[in-house]
């Protein structure tokens, strides 16, 4: 079977936007694939982080990706950290990757903005060590969005690289995997992307929300006076508007112009009342289990746990394989 590699990173509050854009869509990758899901908590340390957020935030992650569906039984979940051939491996290709390469990463340049001289070396070298996630597991899919594709193509230099160094085909080349995962902007704002770090806690909808705090943030969310439109053309410069009809489309798995004919000439709210109850049937049982799942952290220890006893199995002959290739052993 093929398999899929992909990691999440551990910043707490997961929201609509990381359900729709990645989560909901590796609970149904776990039927055709063999996935292993990481909280890739030494990417997060590339920046500064607080020691007691982080291992909070880990075992969050780890509790919303079971809630969604993910089966630690039939996948591997775990965090990077406790298999140290993520680390290992990333030096290797540190000796492959070209300089060149990495200027050309431009999250970066996003991440770093201005103060590029004070960037940590972990944020400039962030790729090597995601093309080594990867490759630990010679991962033959990964899921990406349109910020993540310049990377995987990264991976795959880095493969290819070594392959001609070492005059092997050890490494295989990733192919990635688009999913039209759904774009879910503020509820407070259709111009910004969702985001945990807004101030404002009505901006975006948490996966740990319970029903009444769905149905208060939908009722509060921004909106115009204007009727539905009929098709996808009347959302035109309406952003808002076509945040709340694509968050619809996502959790009912419509498409935009689907929902625009259900609801055409209608008012938002007639509309937010329909979006109120969907969002809750989806959503609250996701919620409720999340807060299940974090009043019993050893058990989540031992998901982790577990997990990274698994993902060992499968990263260690490999490793030991790419450092008899090298010439290390």
């Amino acid at each position: 079977m093929n398999r899929i590699f992909s990691g999440v990173q551990p910043t707490g509050n997961l929201h609509l936007g990381n359900y729709l854009g990645a989560i909901r869509n590796w609970a149904r990758l776990q039927d055709q694939y063999d996935c292993i899901y990481c909280v890739v908590d030494l990417h997060a340390i590339t920046t500064p982080q607080d020691p007691s957020e982080l291992r909070a935030n880990t075992r969050e992650v780890t509790a919303g990706l079971m809630a969604a569906g993910i089966d630690p039984k039939r996948n591997i979940i775990f965090n990077q950290s406790r298999v140290s051939g993520h680390a290992e491996l990333a030096w290797v290709f540190n000796c492959v990757a070209r300089l060149g390469w990495l200027n050309r990463m431009t999250q970066f340049k996003e991440k770093a903005g201005k103060h590029r001289d004070n960037a940590t070396v972990g944020l400039y070298a962030y790729p090597t060590l995601m093309a080594a996630d990867i490759l630990l597991y010679k991962a033959t899919h990964v899921p990406v969005g349109e910020d993540q594709k310049q990377h995987l193509e990264l991976t795959r230099d880095i493969a290819k690289a070594f392959n001609s160094m070492f005059g092997t085909e050890f490494f295989p080349m990733p192919e990635p995997l688009i999913l039209g995962a759904a774009r879910v902007m503020s509820l407070r704002d259709g111009s910004k992307k969702m985001s945990k770090s807004d101030d404002s806690d009505y901006s975006r909808i948490n996966m740990a929300d319970d029903a009444d705090s769905i149905a208060l943030k939908v009722r509060k969310a921004r909106t115009d006076p204007e009727p539905l439109p009929e098709s996808t053309d009347g959302l035109e410069g309406r952003t808002e508007a076509a945040n709340l009809l694509g968050i619809y489309g996502a959790l009912a798995d419509k498409t935009v112009q689907q929902v625009c004919e259900e609801f055409a000439g209608k008012s938002f709210s007639q509309f937010k009342l329909q979006l109120i109850d969907l969002a809750i049937a989806v959503l609250a049982p996701i919620g409720h289990e999340m807060k299940r799942l974090s009043e019993d952290p050893g058990h989540v220890d031992q998901v982790l746990s577990d997990g990274a006893d698994r993902a060992t199995q499968i990263a260690t002959p490999i490793l030991s394989d790419v450092k008899k290739v090298v010439g290390l052993t």
